[in-house]
């Protein structure tokens, strides 16, 4: 069998002939192939054991690993095709026991063993060790579900513990501009590396340190961020202090540390749990145009509402109005009774009358002028009497009248002006939702934005290049006025046959909320 390793034909230990150099000269890929040759054939079945470090999955299908202990690391892969057949998925922080052989990958100049079979063997120093943390903080009680705030459903300063310069906070920022722009104060810190636990924690105590109405004003809600790595990079995030920060924090705190597979202690102590900081930005706002929509459409349904109402109590009262008797008949029957009364009144009367003229006759027939006159005072004494008694009544109950009335005027003219300022008050407030609601939906503000409206000669809006004609005459409304302008035609100038391009519109910065700098 023919040798095809490059060094076989040099006689090491020979002196090369005159003239030529002691060392034969091999190309990179001569080399690399005698190296890759070597490896395989000292190392072509080993049992290596070690810490699963860095998992990796690409869409390729294959896997790509690193199996570590305390001193080194071996790069490691598992082709597409055994890793559907493993028994156990690798997973970071496992301790396992694989079975391959070494090889080298001439492209990067490295080596690396080829896993074909895997097995655990126990699990890593660094997941015991965060097992074991995680437990004696669960047992201090600082996981427990009632220790847990809240959320502000808008707050009005977001707080961003996070590295000023990674693209997290990009993330953060346009993702708040979308939803609904709130003013954010950033905290800077390493987010990795030994000093990483000392600043979060730090941040997070600055943070609720703040006053609420000082120079820099204290954040309603935080956000604790950092973008995905292995659990050695994420290990500052699971440093005792950080978890006991965020667990004394009187500021709801939002964690969103790694990848949605990335746990980390503070995310067990967080009032809410973001899978990626794009999420943690999600859920610290709601959407403006919906809760926009939301409130119109409860405003709709409201007077929908309102509206039926009054056409049920409308309909009742109609079909209660139907199963009454009419009122012809309620009173004929009072009527008639009135009548026949009436009829026996005036008879009753002529003949009272009659009988006390008849008495009366016979009464002053047995009288003589002395009685006569002594009646009369009598009856002008009892007369008098009855009069001073009947003044005096009335004079008192007209004072008592006369007061009771203005106390009734006074109290009923504080009632109705109080009522009136209510009144008042309703109707602006009102009147400035509606005005503010007219405001946010007019077309002036999208031409605050460098917009222009286009009109025609008879003032109607122009939507499309297909409505206007050379020589037509135009008009533009810009934020600031009007103008007027023409459409160029054969005459103004030289005709064309191609239409105008149009040319992309350039793209627009999203504006600054108020107060908000500039970070970068």
């Amino acid at each position: 069998m023919p040798n095809d390793d490059p060094m076989a034909d040099w006689p090491l230990g020979e002196p090369a002939e005159a003239g030529q150099p002691n060392v034969a000269e091999f190309s990179v890929s001569e080399i690399s192939q005698a190296l890759k040759r070597t490896l395989e054939d000292a190392y072509g079945h080993v049992r290596v054991r070690g810490e699963l470090g860095r998992v990796s999955r690409p869409s390729s299908g294959h896997v790509y690993l690193d199996l570590k202990d305390d001193r080194a690391v071996l790069s490691g892969v598992i082709w597409r095709g055994v890793a559907r057949t493993l028994r156990i998925q690798p997973e970071q922080g496992l301790e396992v026991i694989v079975t391959g052989r070494i090889t080298t990958f001439p492209g990067q100049s490295r080596y690396q063993i080829v896993i074909e079979q895997m097995e655990p063997a126990g699990r890593g120093a660094l997941m015991a060790l965060l097992e074991e943390r995680r437990k004696a903080l669960e047992a201090e009680g600082l996981f427990a579900p009632d220790r847990k705030q809240a959320l502000p459903y808008l707050p009005r300063v977001i707080g961003v513990v996070t590295s000023p310069t990674g693209a997290v906070i990009r993330d953060i920022m346009h993702r708040l501009a979308d939803r609904f722009p709130r003013r954010v104060i950033v905290w800077p810190v390493r987010v990795q590396g030994e000093s990483c636990a000392g600043e979060v924690s730090a941040a997070i105590r600055g943070f609720n340190a703040l006053a609420p109405d000082g120079a820099i004003p204290r954040p309603d809600v935080l956000i604790v961020a950092r973008g995905g790595g292995s659990i050695e990079d994420l290990w500052g995030f699971n440093e005792e202090e950080v978890v006991r920060a965020a667990a004394a924090s009187d500021i709801p705190l939002i964690s969103a540390v790694g990848h949605e597979t990335d746990w980390t202690l503070i995310d067990y102590v967080a009032d809410e749990r973001a899978p990626t900081p794009t999420a943690a930005a999600e859920r610290a706002v709601p959407v403006r145009g919906e809760l926009l929509a939301t409130v119109a459409d409860l405003g709709a349904r409201e007077r929908r509402a309102l509206s039926r109402l009054f056409e049920e109590r409308r309909t009742r009262v109609r079909s209660a109005a139907r199963g009454l008797p009419r009122p012809e008949d309620i009173l004929g029957l009072a009527r008639q009774r009135f009548d026949t009364a009436s009829g026996r009144l005036g008879r009753a009367l002529k003949a009272n009358t009659q009988h006390h003229r008849t008495r009366w006759v016979q009464a002053t027939a047995r009288l003589t002028p002395r009685t006569f006159t002594s009646l009369i005072e009598r009856q002008r004494e009892r007369l008098e009497t009855r009069s001073h008694r009947l003044a005096r009544g009335l004079a008192v109950s007209a004072r008592q009248v006369i007061v009771e009335g203005r106390r009734r005027l006074g109290e009923l003219d504080g009632r109705g002006g109080r009522a009136m300022r209510r009144r008042l008050n309703d109707v602006g407030r009102q009147l400035d939702g509606q005005a503010k609601l007219l405001e946010s939906l007019s077309y002036r503000s999208v031409l605050g934005r460098g917009f222009a409206l286009v009109r025609d000669g008879t003032g109607r809006p122009v939507r499309r290049a297909g409505e206007t004609s050379p020589g037509a005459d135009l008009e533009i409304e810009f934020q600031d006025g009007r103008v007027a302008a023409r459409i160029a035609g054969p005459a103004d100038g030289a005709p064309s046959d191609k239409p105008a391009r149009p040319q992309p519109a350039r793209p627009r910065k999203p504006a600054k909320g108020p107060g908000q700098g500039e970070l970068f």
